[in-house]
């Protein structure tokens, strides 16, 4: 079967494996309460797209293309986005859910993940130059050799970076968010 190409469609309620998005590329399309848990998305291209209110936990995503594709109100839980194709990789994430989730190695320049739950997410050797956490929850979220330049990370929470260890030059912390800088040290920050 050949790939599909749509564009400028709106897509709702897609639940798979009853009613499966076809293989293809999808352009300028708009996603919402689809339901694309535990499915194949490999080899698939969003470009310009948005998903809302949509479920991606554990989709396996190798090859896929995500090109300016916004994630809001998102559940996508477990997914592997360093397995995704890496040219003009581009997302952002409001109010979404992407714990126990992976970049290892991604570029992520200039992302905005805002008022979003990343638990646990692995950032290790991720490039966030310029990137935004706005009110952000990063409980345990991994950071490790991760390029953190020039990062907002003013209004995030539960953070924990060890600046011996990350590149930091000129990321932005608020005065509360600097025991998560400290964590390694075992201090009592009071405020």
């Amino acid at each position: 079967m050949n790939p599909v190409y749509e564009e400028g469609k709106t897509f709702t309620k897609i639940n798979q494996p009853e009613n499966p998005l076809p293989k293809g590329e999808y352009e300028n399309c708009v996603f919402t309460n689809c339901d694309f848990s535990n499915t194949d998305l490999s080899d698939f291209k969003f470009i310009d797209c948005s998903f809302t209110s949509c479920n991606l936990s554990l989709a396996k995503l190798t090859n896929t293309a995500f090109r300016a594709v916004t994630f809001k109100d998102c559940k996508m839980l477990g997914l592997h986005f360093e397995k995704c194709h890496e040219l003009g990789f581009s997302v952002s994430f409001e109010n979404c859910n992407v714990s126990q989730s992976s970049f290892y190695r991604v570029k992520l320049k200039k992302t905005r993940f805002a008022k979003s739950q990343l638990h646990e997410v692995d950032f290790a050797e991720c490039d966030l130059t310029g990137a935004t956490f706005d009110q952000c929850d990063l409980l345990q979220a991994l950071f490790e050799n991760t390029i953190i330049e020039k990062t907002d990370f003013r209004t995030a929470f539960n953070f924990s970076i060890d600046p011996s260890n990350n590149r930091i030059k000129r990321a932005r912390f608020s005065l509360s968010g600097l025991p998560g800088l400290l964590n390694k040290y075992d201090l009592d920050v009071e405020g």
